[in-house]
């Protein structure tokens, strides 16, 4: 059976950019683009504008117990929650951005010790996936990894984060199956985390011992 592959075919070649313009630098920024575009039934798009929000890129770690099927969130402040949530403390999964030269392994391995005093094997550390968070505005691509630890080593309700960062993080470890009923009922609504957990119930009994 022969599979034909439906989408148009395009790459960044099919792309025209005559101006990029940063109208914001602050702790995150803000590139003005003028550009065109092919189009699916032949021809080029008009020029036109779109703002691009650049944040970077960033990485999440999803600690997973297969032992004891336990999993570790992360609680803390966001900003971002503030408009729409009725708290602004989100439960998440570890992650962080880059530092100069770290590789997406590297920086899993040291927010899971800033933020919830995880000590990672990286050989016990498994690639999951890459992902962009929402790229119809910032070109931020996030990487998710799983690493395989033991739970009983962390301390459930442990406070960590970086104060020059402003960061008050609370640890928590439940099971594999209440994190999913938390999904389920909207506790958990970040993407990063609903992503990870909807892996993590599609492929949990692969990382069984």
């Amino acid at each position: 059976m022969t599979i034909h592959n439906k989408m148009g075919g395009f790459s960044k070649k099919h792309v025209v950019i005559d101006k990029k313009t940063t109208v914001f630098n602050g702790f995150f920024k803000i590139d003005l683009y003028k550009l065109k575009h092919k189009l699916f039934h032949g021809g080029w798009s008009e020029w036109f504008t779109r703002e691009v929000f650049e944040r970077g890129d960033a990485v999440v770690m999803l600690p997973y117990d297969p032992i004891t099927d336990q999993v570790v969130l992360i609680e803390q402040f966001r900003v971002g929650a503030i408009r729409t949530e009725e708290s602004p403390w989100l439960l998440e999964f570890v992650a962080g951005m880059f530092h100069q030269g770290e590789s997406p392994v590297e920086v899993a391995i040291r927010e899971a010790k800033e933020e919830a005093n995880i000590d990672i094997d990286i050989a016990q550390v498994k690639h999951v996936m890459d992902f962009m968070s929402s790229p119809g505005g910032t070109s931020e691509k996030l990487y998710l990894y799983v690493a395989l630890i033991a739970s009983a080593q962390i301390v459930d309700g442990h406070v960590a984060g970086l104060d020059e960062e402003h960061e008050d993080i609370k640890t928590h470890v439940v099971s594999r199956e209440l994190a999913l009923t938390w999904l389920q009922e909207g506790k958990i609504n970040n993407a990063s985390t609903i992503i990870g957990l909807q892996w993590l119930a599609l492929n949990y009994h692969t990382l069984q011992p």
